[in-house]
């Protein structure tokens, strides 16, 4: 079946904001409005944009996008993070930081917590609980997102890490052939022959 024409143009965009290049921004969002991409799947893609990308890049595509898109409308909105909802919030980025790493996700925690006390509460409630377990995209695709994102940088244990969870969130081995394919173009030859190196190891095995 391979991926839709609307999930490839919302990858390029997750591609696009790791660059920072307004033009290829923009190109890339007036082609996703045209393929009638839902909105919303581009407003959730940028929030999270926040976490992969950062906060500079992420703004400077969210000004993009606006004026392409225009103002957001009401209905578009989705859910709104400006409350105290935090045993929500936590219990929601357990289940959606669950589901990407699968049978790791105990061993992240641990990772996490040896990095400093604060990490794990700022990967599990602000990521995965505010963002990343929103509604508005399915996981599948907000995976897919990330780790074209992610491919764009010199990550390679995140890279390592997203590369099994666009698996654990329900992507084909096809699938990610797809996404890397539409990453390499925006790589060098070294980093994307690095790109395809790890893939290869992953995609043989049986996580």
């Amino acid at each position: 079946m391979g991926l839709d024409p609307q999930t490839l143009a919302l990858v390029r965009i997750a591609v696009a904001t790791a660059t920072g290049d307004e033009t290829k921004l923009r190109d890339r969002m007036i082609a996703a409005k045209a393929m009638h991409v839902p909105p919303p799947w581009i407003d959730e893609l940028l929030l999270q944009s926040f976490l992969n990308v950062g906060y500079p890049l992420a703004l400077v595509a969210f000004g993009v996008w606006r004026s392409v898109a225009g103002p957001v409308l009401e209905s578009e909105k989705g859910e709104s993070i400006a409350h105290p909802d935090w045993e929500r919030w936590t219990k929601r980025g357990v289940e959606a930081c669950g589901e990407v790493y699968g049978r790791t996700f105990h061993k992240l925690m641990l990772n996490l917590r040896a990095l400093h006390p604060a990490v794990e509460p700022l990967v599990v409630v602000d990521a995965y609980g505010k963002i990343l377990g929103r509604p508005g995209l399915d996981s599948k695709r907000r995976e897919l997102c990330t780790l074209a994102a992610i491919a764009m940088q010199n990550a390679p244990k995140q890279l390592h890490a997203h590369l099994r969870g666009a698996l654990n969130t329900g992507s084909s081995r096809e699938d990610v052939d797809a996404v890397l394919a539409l990453v390499e173009t925006d790589l060098t030859k070294g980093r994307a022959l690095k790109l395809w190196e790890m893939w290869a190891d992953v995609r043989g095995r049986n996580l």
